[in-house]
């Protein structure tokens, strides 16, 4: 008999390679798999997984914890829903490299693109840095639950070499060129798993201005490219509304060539242009064909909005009455929304001219509607307040009013932003089918008022392998590979991903049947007591970073095995420890 620090007996192993799940025995030493199979081993410690699902921690690609990972040893929601690795600075926003004097310039457009508090991050930012390796030095000082890594995100990157012109979206010169691809080169070699841009109308500051990036010209795309080509590594992740989609699509793979690296980039339906995902699809597949290391990043669930009282975003936001008492306190608010001349009021007020994107929103009562708990992410057209609105014969101002009291004013509706045209997700089904997409696009850590897709790769078991009743369901094993080992894959950490000897002990233990996700809600946690939205599970009965249990049923358990994540990682020698020693 072998001794391993840590046993996990009789599972039903799901071991990251998409193959048939098998009943296993999982042994565990010194932060890495040693034994996956009969039980040969003895544990200092051990558990019973008899009837429960054992697979690699979810890797998480897209997410939005630049500022959080600085201050914070937990990267939650996501670690608590299961992630075990995540990668940061994506879609060109982040906070190095930064000079003092861009150091606002910066969150403004974080706060911006990201919906995350200005007020938090001017507290929470402590600024120890300049360059990217100073940046990373200062996170790999903290203890941390789960291990994280980062992207030169090329807002930044832009803005330092730039200064103002840069944040203007200013031509770069030759000179300026040949410094972003220096920068990007000693970022990638000082540990960053590459680079990011953003490229999309959408992304603005918290002044309502384009990002730096936009429309950058493709001589600088390719210096970026270059620089990665010299660092020999380095993903390139970029955002894109793809408004010239030929122009775009040969950009992005003219900069794979040059980089040698591979390029993702995120891929949604957007109402506006409800086709242009199955075009971009039929390129992406040719890129592949021709041997572009190219893939799309693709949500699982529609990009949801959460419109409520505590959050950023709701119907009313723009109506004069509303902007009065905007600033209460919730009780104060609600007493106020309550009273029933107040409320025939504000239903009956035109809305303000300068809130644009809230007054496009505010009229689709269509695709308005109740979230429930636990949440449905693809809930019936026909159960829209809209459509209800319209059979009772009453203002569907009403019901979105009424329902968004519920709870004492905490009730959140849901409105799918992106991925919900028709109105089912059948079109995300044909995304995640397609053999050159990845799960990712979680943005764990941002819109913290307005979104919570953290939870997407529970979302991905529950729904699309458990509960869906809208269409045809996905497979387990399959899935589970697709936010393991492809996510961690793409992004060149070979170290992890599969319950294999050699891997790193990264584990989740999920009693599948009672996996249930429930309700976001907000909570005031962030520097300055600032809100964010967080979401629970049930189900997560263990998650496991380096062979260490972080939490237990969702509750930390106080380990924080997790560290920073500097470049692309191997996958491990041919194992010797499989054999009982």
């Amino acid at each position: 008999m072998a001794q391993a620090d840590l046993v996990i007996r009789g599972g039903t192993v799901f071991d990251g390679s998409g193959g048939a799940p098998f009943i296993a025995d999982v042994a565990i030493r010194d932060g890495l798999v040693v034994g996956v199979g009969a039980g040969d081993w003895v544990g200092d410690q051990e558990i019973d997984a008899s009837g429960l699902m054992v697979t690699p921690g979810w890797v998480d690609i897209h997410t939005h914890y630049d500022g959080q990972m600085t201050w914070d040893e937990r990267m939650t929601p996501s670690s608590t829903l299961g992630a075990t690795t995540i990668l940061a600075g994506n879609c060109g926003v982040g906070f190095a490299p930064a000079r003092p004097a861009d150091h606002d310039t910066l969150i403004r457009l974080m706060e911006g693109v990201e919906d995350i508090p200005g007020a938090a991050l001017h507290e929470g930012l402590s600024w120890k840095w300049e360059s990217f390796g100073e940046y990373l030095d200062a996170i790999d000082g903290l203890p941390r639950d789960i291990d994280v890594a980062a992207q030169i995100p090329h807002g930044a990157l832009r803005v330092y070499v730039m200064g103002q012109r840069g944040a203007k979206r200013e031509t770069a010169t030759a000179e300026e060129i040949a410094q972003m691809r220096t920068l990007v080169r000693d970022g990638v070699r000082a540990g960053a798993l590459g680079f990011s841009t953003s490229r999309t109308l959408i992304h603005r500051t918290a002044d309502g201005d384009l990002t730096p990036t936009l429309g950058a010209a493709r001589e600088e795309m390719i210096g970026i490219a270059e620089g990665l080509r010299d660092a020999g590594s380095g993903v390139i992740q970029v955002a894109s509304d793809f408004a010239d989609i030929d122009e775009e699509f040969a950009l992005m793979r003219e900069l794979t060539q040059v980089s040698g690296q591979q390029l993702t980039f995120s891929l949604v339906q957007a109402d506006v242009v409800p086709d242009r995902w199955r075009a971009l699809l039929d390129r992406l597949d040719a890129a592949v064909s021709d041997g572009i290391q190219m893939k799309a990043q693709v949500a699982g669930r529609p990009v949801g909005l959460m419109l409520g009282l505590q959050g950023s975003v709701h119907p009313f936001v723009s109506r004069p009455s509303y902007q009065a008492i905007k600033d209460l306190p919730l009780a104060e608010k609600v007493a106020n929304l309550r009273d029933p001349a107040f409320r025939a009021r504000l239903i009956a007020e035109a809305p303000l001219r300068d809130h644009p994107f809230i007054n496009a929103l505010a009229g689709a009562h269509h695709k308005m509607f109740e979230l429930g708990d636990p949440p449905n992410y693809e809930p019936d057209p026909a159960d829209s307040l809209g459509l209800r609105a319209k059979a009772l014969g009453v203002n569907p101002d009403e019901l979105v009013y009424d329902a968004m009291l519920e709870d004492e004013g905490r009730a959140f509706l849901f409105f799918p932003l992106a991925n919900y045209t028709e109105g089912s997700l059948e079109n995300v089904r044909a995304m995640l089918e397609n053999p050159n997409t990845l799960s990712g696009l979680s943005d764990g850590g941002a819109h913290v008022g307005a979104i919570c897709d953290v939870s997407l790769p529970t979302t991905m078991l529950v729904h699309w392998c458990r509960d869906r009743v809208r269409g045809p369901k996905l497979d387990l094993a399959e899935v589970i590979r697709a936010q393991t080992r492809d996510t961690a894959e793409a992004v060149g950490l070979y170290d992890r991903g599969l319950l294999k000897p050699g891997y790193l002990a990264d584990v989740n233990i999920i009693d599948f049947e009672r996996l249930r996700l429930h309700a976001p809600h907000m909570v005031y946690d962030l520097p300055t007591g600032a809100r964010r939205l967080m979401q629970h599970a049930d189900g997560y009965v263990a998650t496991i970073k380096s062979g260490q249990i972080i939490y237990r049923e969702g509750q930390p358990t106080g380990a924080l095995p997790g560290k920073l994540v500097r470049g692309r990682k191997p996958a491990p020698a041919a194992p010797t420890l499989m054999a009982a020693e």
